[in-house]
């Protein structure tokens, strides 16, 4: 089957039970009806505080948390837990922290090489070498350290040796959860241009989840911002950064450095108030509200869905 749209993900629920009594759990709702849809070849960044739900979202993407409920598709097919396998060579993930990815007691070659073993992707042990020398290559790494141990590297090197393992099967769909957010800011933009020049060498889609703004706004396309399980607004990137229209992602970019002394003096920090409500005992109506300073009695009786608006992002917001 065939789609415009590589992936799309429609009203994605992720709940965990948790032990609240001896006979009483209670669900946590880290992901509670997300959706959108990334293009081939598309950079959609998703951003949002810590425990907002992105890696959540990315992992029940691509099955390594069954979805409680919702749907996702991939070229227009239902993804199910019976034809995952058949997905997988097409839907990888680089992991968000590099010391703790890679397999301690696998040298580089085999890290690579495991995904080539799992699909049987080559028929000789020559031709086998050849990919994993390949993909090293692809990433910026030299042939001599193919026989060494994650631990013999840098993390800007390990993060370059799972995105070799992600690249092995030739994916078109790369979920990059927070495939940064633990390296050094000079190796951030090494890995980040890597990044793009493997997106326009081999067309790869990426969902690319993170907390820092400036780089999510560098390297995608369109940029959808959670908070507290659900997709509050979304649209063309520029759009979002430049003129954002909920309240909770106009205080996340007063939140941004401004490097020009100027610029930085006239801006205005919007701090919120109150604390993030637990997932466990969410407020009635739209989730933010506890924090917003355009609070209404609407917003403590009904949640509001995303709509369109005048510069094209869809914002779930009553009153912006």
């Amino acid at each position: 089957m065939s789609s415009e749209y590589l992936v799309e993900v429609k009203d994605l629920k992720q709940y965990f039970p948790i032990k609240t009594g001896f006979f009483k759990t209670t669900p946590l709702k880290a992901v509670d009806g997300v959706s959108f849809d990334i293009k081939p070849g598309e950079t959609l960044g998703l951003v949002g505080e810590s425990g907002c739900g992105k890696t959540t979202v990315g992992r029940s993407i691509l099955r390594l948390y069954e979805p409680t409920g919702g749907s996702v598709k991939y070229m227009g097919e239902e993804i199910t837990a019976s034809n995952m396998q058949e997905h997988r060579k097409h839907m990888q993930m680089v992991f968000q922290d590099p010391y703790s990815s890679l397999n301690p007691r696998m040298t580089v070659e085999d890290i690579i090489g495991e995904p080539l073993d799992v699909h049987k992707l080559y028929s000789s042990k020559q031709e086998r070498r050849e990919k994993i020398l390949g993909l090293m290559e692809l990433v910026g790494l030299n042939a001599e350290h193919a026989t060494r141990y994650a631990h013999e590297f840098s993390g800007g090197q390990r993060q370059r040796i799972g995105i070799a393992r992600a690249l092995a099967v030739d994916p078109k769909f790369i979920v990059c959860d927070e495939a940064v957010s633990a390296l050094d800011v000079s190796i951030q933009a090494q890995v980040i241009n890597m990044f793009e020049d493997l997106q326009e060498k081999l067309g790869v889609a990426y969902l690319f989840i993170a907390h820092d703004l400036l780089v999510v706004k560098h390297i995608s396309n369109r940029i959808a911002v959670m908070y507290l399980g659900r997709v509050v607004e979304i649209g063309e990137a520029d759009e979002v950064y430049n003129n954002p229209q909920h309240p909770y992602t106009q205080s996340l970019l007063s939140a941004v450095p401004i490097p020009d002394p100027i610029i930085a003096k006239k801006s205005q920090r919007i701090v919120l108030t109150g604390d993030v409500p637990s997932p466990m005992n969410m407020p009635s109506g739209c989730a933010f509200r506890t924090r917003c300073r355009f609070a209404t009695e609407q917003c403590a009786q009904e949640c509001p869905s995303l709509t369109e608006r005048k510069n094209g992002s869809q914002v779930a917001c009553f009153h912006q």
